[in-house]
């Protein structure tokens, strides 16, 4: 594979020492773009988890070819989040900068002015003076693409990106997920929406009975195949 990315070498994942998935391997190229399906509970969020550094694996490796570890921005599902109710929309997109700057140091102006690059960059920029709580589900996860944006990442992981959104939203999600691909941001995106999956996805990782089986899109999206993908 050109340039990759990153490596999963016999990798398992799971909680408390208990693995969902085992012995995965594939690779991530840098540019490439990836749709993560599979059952709920089948365990995409996890992988999802783990290749972004939130969890450790159980077994096996994430590696970075290149020995430089790519910068990673993570769009959690918006039901996972405690809602920040009191903070404003540039505030929410600030806290992405935490991981470049360090915790606890003070964001000046140049930062703040990025956040409202990354807020117009997601078609939110009339939105930074709201307040996150207030906002529609697909204006919160244009407030959440930015905040990730702010990292300046390498890899951009997001679980269901336009779950329980309207179907104008998904649109302008996905629109906004190709921009950022032909910018060269690697994505891999959890989602059960086939035709965003199928727009904006060139492979599929498919996860079924523990194991990630890989593909082409257009090959694991065919009419066959899709009868075969229990994604509910």
């Amino acid at each position: 594979m050109d340039d990759p990315l990153l490596r999963l070498e016999r990798l398992a994942v799971g909680y408390d020492r208990q693995p969902v998935l085992k012995d995965l391997n594939a690779e991530i190229a840098r540019g490439d773009s990836i749709g993560l399906l599979g059952a709920n509970g089948s365990g995409k969020t996890t992988l999802l988890k783990t290749i972004a550094g939130v969890l450790r694996p159980l077994a096996g490796d994430v590696l970075f070819p290149n020995s430089k570890r790519p910068v990673v921005g993570f769009v959690p599902q918006r039901e996972s989040l405690a809602q920040p109710f009191l903070l404003s929309n540039l505030e929410v997109v600030l806290m992405g900068a935490c991981g470049r700057v360090g915790p606890g140091k003070f964001l000046g102006a140049g930062e703040r002015s990025r956040a409202t690059e990354c807020l117009e960059k997601t078609g939110a920029g009339s939105l930074a003076r709201e307040r996150f709580a207030e906002l529609s589900g697909g204006q919160k996860q244009r407030v959440l693409i930015a905040r990730a944006l702010m990292a300046q990442p390498d890899l951009l992981l997001l679980d269901e990106p336009t779950a329980g959104v309207d179907t104008a939203a998904t649109k302008a999600i996905a629109d906004l997920l190709l921009k950022l691909n032909d910018e060269k941001i690697t994505i891999v995106m959890v989602n059960h929406d086939l035709p965003v999956v199928r727009r904006v996805s060139r492979r599929i990782f498919w996860v079924r009975e523990g194991r990630l089986e890989q593909g082409d899109a257009a090959e694991m999206l065919n009419a066959a195949r899709r009868e075969e993908l229990p994604i509910e």
